[in-house]
């Protein structure tokens, strides 16, 4: 399986790589965000918001509420499974409407619930560098075939803007 690896060196760089995938996204597509407390999920799903022409100022992590929902080109679906206490939580969520629906999902802490996920999805784990700063290794990698055409075709959009020694692909 391919996995692209791309490094961001802060905040504003991390919101511009969400908005470059949200232009692959298609109704009904899953994106599962991984990664520690605190390293940027959030400012991902606010990129991608962003790409869907959401206002980003208004994405917020839905940690408490366990879904936001925004209207923008395309309907985002924003989970957080990071507080469930039990997985029927996440059963009465109706998430099955959701991720067959007219909009994007995008699960934080999908790892909890990956049971629950699509087959297909795109998966997106995000890594604090071990230099100091902000700086995240974000490795992209599709789980089914619908998203491998994604992962390649975003690489090399990558590398068309000039940002190839920012990013690697290969095998994961």
């Amino acid at each position: 399986m391919k996995a692209l690896t791309v490094l961001t060196q802060g905040p504003s760089e991390t919101l511009a790589l969400g908005r470059r995938i949200a232009r692959w996204l298609k109704p009904g597509d899953t994106v599962n965000l991984v990664g520690e407390l605190g390293v940027g999920k959030t400012v991902l799903a606010k990129g991608i918001a962003a790409g869907l022409g959401i206002d980003p100022a208004t994405v917020t992590s839905p940690t408490f509420s366990l879904i936001h929902e925004y209207t923008g080109s395309m309907p985002l679906f924003h989970f957080d499974a990071y507080r469930l206490q039990r997985l029927e939580e996440w059963e009465d969520l109706g998430y099955e409407e959701y991720f067959r629906g007219n909009g994007v999902s995008v699960v934080e802490w999908g790892d909890l619930v990956e049971v629950y996920l699509p087959t297909e999805y795109l998966e997106i784990e995000i890594n604090r560098e071990t230099v100091p700063g902000d700086k995240r290794a974000i490795q992209i990698k599709a789980v089914g075939c619908r998203f491998d055409p994604v992962v390649r075709e975003l690489g090399r959009e990558l590398e068309h803007a000039g940002l190839g020694d920012r990013y690697s692909y290969g095998n994961r």
